[in-house]
């Protein structure tokens, strides 16, 4: 860790919910090169490129150029799919020497839910899975009932017994559904201070207790943040507004709370993707650290 990461770190015995209360925009700007540079836990890997959408054919030429973007930058990426070509996520992460979080993606179709899973239980014992993820928010959305998704979980679980495996959701629904919490090997919480209508200025105060309320549910167990960011434009939510500087603060601020009390933290997004502007509206395409053109945003010109 750097001498300046150490020094706003001791900001926040000053001011917990601001580590940039205070400081001046050129090193706001020195620091968010300087945690990029140095690499933080995890980001949600974004697949498509401009024009591309879920279903489409994702090449292993892109895959690789957008993974030779982020190694400098992470330990970790987080997948969302084994179906449509998306398990060369995993496959070419470790090639790059990066670990992975895989998810299958479930639904209300039981025949692709079939694929993803078989799909999971595959790339694991391949060697492409260091946690496996059996879900993503199908309690929030109701595509499945509480049983049908345990059924799932504990199917891969004794595929893979010597893998960690878990179920990712809001953090909320962890205190909500003990039988679920009881089933994950570790706890996978979604926490979106942004989409609660929190002001970016007590956001990072609304994330810590997002964080402690999972960490309580899961009773013991690792809790690891697999989603929470911020958009930098789109539609503002309440007291939520999406713009390039509110996106910058609330990245850093995650990020330097992540390392000083040892929080694993999957940032989403890594790139801007255009075809997440339907139920989300604008504001679904520019949760990215890097643009849809893979440029770096947050820079001065």
């Amino acid at each position: 860790m750097s001498y300046r990461a150490e020094r706003y770190l001791s900001l926040a015995d000053v001011n917990p919910e601001n580590y940039l209360s205070g400081v001046p925009e050129q090193e706001i700007q020195e620091l968010y090169l300087e945690i990029l540079n140095n690499g933080v836990h995890g980001f949600c890997f974004s697949v498509y490129e401009e024009g591309q959408k879920p279903g489409d054919i994702i090449s292993e030429e892109q895959v690789k150029r957008r993974m030779q973007i982020l190694k400098p930058h992470t330990q970790w990426v987080r997948s969302f799919s084994c179906t449509d070509d998306n398990d060369r996520i995993p496959k070419v992460a470790k090639a790059f020497g990066l670990k992975t979080m895989v998810g299958a993606w479930l639904g209300n179709d039981p025949e692709v839910n079939e694929r993803e899973i078989s799909g999971l239980i595959e790339l694991a014992k391949a060697g492409f899975v260091d946690i496996a993820a059996v879900g993503n928010e199908v309690m929030y959305r109701k595509d499945l009932s509480e049983e049908e998704l345990l059924q799932f979980i504990y199917r891969v679980k004794q595929a893979i017994p010597d893998i960690p495996v878990g179920y990712v959701d809001a953090y909320y629904e962890f205190s909500q559904r003990p039988k679920i919490t009881e089933a994950c090997d570790v706890i996978l919480a979604n926490c979106y201070p942004y989409w609660e209508g929190c002001p970016v200025e007590s956001s990072l105060d609304y994330l810590k207790k997002m964080y402690r309320q999972a960490v309580h549910a899961g009773n013991g167990k690792q809790v690891i943040i697999t989603e929470t960011g911020w958009p930098s434009q789109g539609e503002s939510l309440k007291g939520a507004h999406p713009s390039e500087k509110n996106a910058l603060a609330y990245f850093i601020n995650t990020q330097m709370w992540a390392l000083d009390e040892e929080v694993p933290v999957f940032y989403f997004s890594s790139f801007d993707e255009s075809w997440k502007v339907g139920a989300e509206g604008e504001v679904g395409a520019y949760w990215g650290i890097w643009d849809k053109h893979e440029k770096l945003k947050f820079q001065n010109p």
